[in-house]
């Protein structure tokens, strides 16, 4: 028997493909900056571009991406070698995925589809509003994920039209009354991630994740319009 999220899903796809064909096959495009524009340096952190395998892309879609380790010094050469940093300097790796339409099947990936494939499983997840530097909240999900020995704590969340949200089908749901409304289906999905030192605490990961997050959000409008 299938179950509810199946159902959940097929309604979701059905209704946006109703909501879609009813208002035409092009969206309206507003001005943006591509990603590739952020900001090389964010708080204190430098960052290094890191190469998207064919691949990868392929999954994705069309879109534009950007994906990015962020250094404290000193920095490595190149993204081969390991910076000699306290747990407090533990790189931060940021992706970011924006999609201009997702009118022709095309949608935005959740991390819980993503990330197991490459071998991680969820150990928590919950969701949390975070407050940026100018005030500003974010509805966000927070992950931490395994691999062996390996712990990684996670932010994402989906961005558009101004709003955050945590949650895949809400975010779904916004789609399509957007839409509606606006003539718009795009979007984005914002990923931060750091590793968990073994000689850390969960609670100290977190508060450098956070802290760059909220650094980097307002940022954000740039290129991911409102």
């Amino acid at each position: 028997m299938r179950s509810p999220r199946f159902w959940t899903v097929v309604l979701l796809l059905f209704v946006t493909a109703l909501a879609l064909h009813s208002r035409g096959d092009t969206d309206r495009m507003v001005p943006r900056e591509p990603l590739r524009m952020m900001p090389e340096t964010i708080g204190g952190w430098t960052g290094q571009d890191l190469p998207m395998a064919e691949d990868v892309l392929a999954v994705l879609g069309k879109g534009d991406f950007l994906n990015r380790l962020y250094f404290k010094s000193p920095q490595p050469m190149n993204v081969s070698q390991t910076p000699v940093v306290s747990n407090a300097d533990l790189p931060i790796g940021v992706f970011i995925g924006y999609f201009p339409t997702q009118r022709t099947g095309q949608s935005i990936h959740s991390p819980q589809n993503c990330l197991p494939g490459a071998g991680w499983t969820f150990d928590s997840h919950k969701y949390v509003t975070l407050t940026d530097v100018t005030g500003k909240d974010y509805r966000v999900g927070e992950y931490i994920i395994s691999n062996g020995e390996s712990r990684q704590f996670v932010i994402y969340w989906y961005q558009a039209h101004g709003r955050s949200i945590p949650n895949e089908y809400v975010a779904r749901a916004y789609m399509v009354a957007d839409a509606i409304r606006m003539d718009r289906t795009d979007g984005a999905l914002v990923r931060v991630i750091t590793q968990i030192s073994p000689t850390e605490s969960v609670a100290d990961a977190r508060a450098r994740a956070v802290r760059f997050t909220n650094i980097m959000a307002p940022l954000l409008p740039r290129f991911i319009p409102n």
